[in-house]
């Protein structure tokens, strides 16, 4: 009897499971049309675009790709956008683990009262307070620099990365192996660069993905910011290939796929740290 009533409740489980295994496969489709859109539309012409949105293309064109490359700028803005994003995610991880270390490490009231100090941060947009950064851009001497760009991208994301470092070395990283450091004569930096940063390695890719995704997309900062051709970033060309009363969707499609194109690499190769980072420093024990 008991084995047979098992029975009818695991059977029971797995239909509800398998119903709600359908449900996110019809919910992942419809987030997945825009980019199906998205896609087809660059190999289509204007007319065809136009009689069939979201039909396979009859004739694949490689034309709007081509034009593209020559009114975008594309190779130049590529490359300030990636040194933009690889040095402020690399100064955001280093800045916010050692900052984090010491907020999860040492004890008392200037320790609590800064670290929430930089929760604050997370709170409160830098936008409220971009005459002010206006003109501390302007007295440095950092208008139109990549340098001032960064610079601005690493203040506004380190709160975020201080945050996750602290919950993941609270709760995952042993004070034992630390201390065995120091009696081995390992000093602080030593002990951290050696000891504690390789064993934090999911929530540093953690951190990375996110603070990435936040450095690429951002379009306010280099449009404030970044005023000469020489330093634009991908959103920027993007903004300046808008038309006035109408914008020809078939060439700007191209230029949106491209400009997401080395993000959604870098996000499907670093996704699957995500979760594993995020979950291992919200449980402590």
């Amino acid at each position: 009897m008991i084995k047979n009533s098992y029975s009818f409740y695991s059977g029971k489980f797995k239909w509800k499971l398998l119903g709600l295994e359908m449900m996110m496969l019809a919910v992942a489709a419809v987030f997945l049309i825009p980019v199906y859109y998205l896609l087809v539309t660059t190999f289509k012409s204007p007319a065809e675009a136009v009689a069939h949105p979201l039909s396979l293309p009859k004739t694949i064109t490689l034309e709007h790709y081509h034009h593209v490359f020559e009114s975008m700028n594309y190779w130049g803005a590529l490359k300030n956008n990636l040194i933009i994003t690889v040095c402020a995610v690399t100064g955001i991880v280093l800045l916010g683990a050692m900052a984090a270390y010491s907020f999860a490490r040492k004890e008392g009231r200037v320790y609590s009262f800064l670290f929430v100090f930089f929760l604050v941060g997370m709170m409160v947009p830098y936008q409220m307070g971009i005459l002010a950064l206006y003109r501390i851009v302007v007295n440095m001497g950092l208008m139109n620099t990549l340098i001032g760009v960064i610079l601005i991208l690493l203040c506004y994301n380190l709160p975020l990365s201080i945050f996750l470092f602290r919950g993941f070395i609270s709760s995952t990283v042993p004070r034992e192996l630390e201390e065995a450091a120091w009696m081995d004569g390992c000093g602080v930096l030593k002990t951290f660069f050696l000891i504690v940063l390789p064993l934090l390695k999911p929530i540093v890719a953690t951190v990375a993905i996110l603070t990435a995704l936040n450095t690429w997309n951002d379009f306010m900062t280099p449009l404030l910011f970044l005023q000469s051709r020489e330093n634009s970033v991908l959103l920027l060309e993007l903004f300046r290939n808008i038309g006035q009363f109408s914008v020809d969707w078939t060439n700007f499609f191209p230029m949106m796929f491209l400009s997401i194109l080395p993000l959604l690499l870098f996000y499907l190769f670093m996704q699957r740290f995500i979760i594993e980072g995020i979950t291992s420093g919200s449980i402590k024990g």
